[in-house]
């Protein structure tokens, strides 16, 4: 850009139209610090959806602000300390960019489990606080602190919470899938097939007919030859 070419971008008019959180983020989102990156405005788009959609998590379809105080699911902790985990060590290799991209992927995923829970929430504010801070501290408001966001301890991260309790099985016969079993994932492999057996949707396949055999590969995939 330059300009004599008349196309110059001016900040003001990009953070009137789109707030400066949004420009803050995107300016992160471009690229490493220590390269230099394409300028294009289209981008901003994105970032402002995802604002928006951060914004969301809070507020119901009236935009009324709700936060519910139920324990999270194992699942939900499970996208909180992974994002906590990538974000810190994104901060001391000084990758803004991909930090960025990481709460993309934790908002897409809360919102996917439709999760408004207190505990998750109020350590995601935290974390995202220095990236966006204007609505940051407003949602850290609404939540009922009466300090700022900047003086709320960075979020401790708990591997526990990475550990895989269960594992859902594709179950096939005759090497087609037909449905899925979710069950625990240190479960041995003879109760494993017990399982499998006893299931309902297994008795359409099987037709009261013992199977010639079944192939379990822990973790993996569980096969019913009939």
């Amino acid at each position: 850009m330059s300009k004599s070419k008349f196309n110059v971008v001016n900040p003001d008019v990009l953070i009137e139209k789109y707030g400066a959180d949004t420009f803050r983020l995107y300016e992160m989102f471009l690229g490493p610090l220590e390269q230099s990156k394409p300028w294009d405005t289209n981008g901003i788009e994105g970032v402002f959806r995802f604002i928006r959609k951060f914004w969301r998590l809070f507020h119901d379809e009236k935009n009324q602000f709700r936060v519910s105080d139920e324990a999270p699911t194992a699942e939900e902790l499970r996208v909180l300390h992974r994002t906590i985990k990538k974000v810190q060590d994104d901060i001391e290799r000084l990758s803004f960019n991909t930090a960025v991209s990481t709460f993309m992927i934790c908002v897409n995923e809360l919102t996917d489990l439709k999760c408004c829970k207190r505990s998750i929430l109020s350590d995601l504010v935290v974390l995202i606080a220095p990236y966006a801070p204007h609505i940051a501290e407003e949602l850290w408001s609404l939540l009922g602190n009466n300090t700022s966001v900047t003086v709320a301890a960075f979020p401790v991260f708990d591997a526990q919470h990475l550990v895989e309790n269960t594992f859902e099985y594709p179950v096939s016969f005759n090497g087609k899938t037909r449905f899925k079993l979710l069950l625990p994932a240190d479960m041995p492999v003879a109760e494993i097939e017990q399982a499998v057996l006893a299931a309902p949707e297994s008795g359409k396949w099987l037709q009261g007919n013992p199977p010639r055999k079944v192939i379990i590969v822990p973790k993996k995939i569980v096969n019913v030859v009939i």
